[in-house]
């Protein structure tokens, strides 16, 4: 199977490029970054040859955002240089903001599983250590670099049953893929359960390392502090189609009972504000479509969010957050998004039943009555209601927990990742 993905990877590699160029047309890829997927000769190497290179593949957003603390511990240590790629534009954007206090750290689009590709990659950059965050799998770059003797591991592993079924399709190929790891630290127990009958060494559980990700208040500034401080309001975060007639129902609902009110929705794919304005209007509520750094007009009644990367900067003032992708039932075995920076800024948390990817989070968040299910629209509504009628954000114990919990899975995660280091690489 191994020599068909390759083969195949290396045949269709025209047709990858076709796509990624049709991706650049409609705005959905970095207009002058984009070639860093496809043409060794932007690949923009740039290293220090004193320094050991640690490169770290986090596909987007979350992953990115897990990373950077990982980032900061090992800088203390040892001086390292890391390269993260990650494959969306979205991840690209933060990474400009997140990396530029970074003296050793650069920012590259991951470039494609093909073969050849890979070879160049492996052979401009000369990374010394590998990790993969999450569920990042590609094969020909786990064959390369065990050509070239450069330890892989992934942190955060996951594995969904779905995902384990499909492995097994190919038991011997998946075996021998696995094997080829150093280490894995894994998000939940369950994966580690999948990794062992996959023939995977070196297993550790620790914690989801999203519990990690620093989002502190003083890095939360708003241009809106003053409106959010004195507002009634709540926020819809991650919703996806089909949830915002279902927070637009919740809003109508607490309006009868509490006025100025303000619900802010941040959808996941901001290509869909349009729709949720006219859908806003439909049901004739005053709606504002907020770009970054915009300020709240007065009378608008639902905000929706325009951009990426600042949710922070409203969890810090908000007492009640929803959280998407949910209450779709097509996406029951794919629901849930991360709560945990909402968690970390003092929120209390709602959602839907659908919270599969999450699903380990959301039992420590639910067993210390930070989040809670509900069903519908009329329970999420009542809910808010009971929040909103109390003016004092009690966020306090929440944002305790959660950072003691954060830190405690970090500091493990650091002890096995330091370990693996030193046997690796020193």
């Amino acid at each position: 199977m191994t020599l068909i993905y390759r083969a195949l990877t290396t045949v269709f590699y025209p047709f990858f490029i076709a796509i990624i160029l049709l991706r650049k047309f409609i705005g959905k890829e970095d207009p002058t970054r984009y070639k860093e997927k496809i043409l060794h000769t932007h690949f923009n190497v740039v290293r220090k040859k004193n320094l050991k290179l640690i490169w770290f593949h986090a596909a987007s957003i979350g992953e990115f955002k897990s990373i950077i603390p990982i980032i900061e511990e090992l800088i203390k240590k040892e001086s390292f240089e890391f390269l993260i790629t990650t494959t969306t534009l979205s991840s690209s954007n933060l990474a400009k903001n997140e990396l530029k206090n970074f003296n050793n750290v650069h920012h590259r689009f991951f470039p494609l599983d093909v073969n050849f590709i890979i070879d160049k990659f492996l052979i401009l950059w000369k990374p010394n250590v590998i990790f993969f965050v999450d569920s990042e799998i590609w094969p020909n770059l786990i064959f390369k670099a065990k050509k070239y003797k450069v330890p892989i591991g992934i942190i955060n592993a996951r594995i969904t049953s779905k995902t384990f079924k499909r492995w097994m399709l190919f038991p011997n190929t998946a075996k021998k893929i696995f094997s080829l790891f150093n280490l894995f630290l894994t998000s939940n127990l369950e994966t580690k359960k999948y990794l062992l009958k996959l023939n995977a060494k070196n297993i550790y559980f620790n914690g989801n390392i999203k519990l990690i990700n620093k989002v502190g208040k003083q890095n939360t500034k708003s241009v809106n502090e003053k409106t959010l401080l004195n507002s009634r309001f709540w926020i819809a975060a991650s919703t996806h189609e089909g949830e915002d007639d279902l927070c637009l129902k919740a809003h109508l609902k607490i309006k009868d009972k509490l006025e100025d009110i303000i619900t802010i929705i941040a959808p996941r794919h901001i290509d869909r504000v349009i729709k949720i304005e006219k859908l806003c209007k439909k049901n004739n509520l005053n709606v504002q479509i907020l770009s970054n750094n915009e300020k709240i007009l007065k009378d608008k009644e639902i905000i929706i969010i325009n951009s990426f990367g600042n949710l922070p900067e409203y969890f810090k003032y908000a007492k009640s957050v929803f959280i998407g992708k949910s209450t779709i039932k097509k996406l029951e075995n794919v629901g849930g998004q991360n709560p945990i920076d909402a968690a970390k800024l003092g929120c209390k948390i709602y959602h839907g039943p659908y919270v599969y990817n999450f699903k380990d989070i959301y039992e420590i968040l639910g067993k210390n009555n930070i989040s809670k299910k509900i069903d519908n629209f009329e329970e999420l509504g009542d809910h808010l209601i009971e929040d909103l009628k109390n003016s004092a954000k009690g966020d306090r114990q929440i944002s305790s927990l959660i950072n003691s919990l954060g830190q405690k899975t970090l500091n493990d995660t650091m002890n096995n990742i330091n370990n693996f280091l030193f046997n690796e690489i020193k």
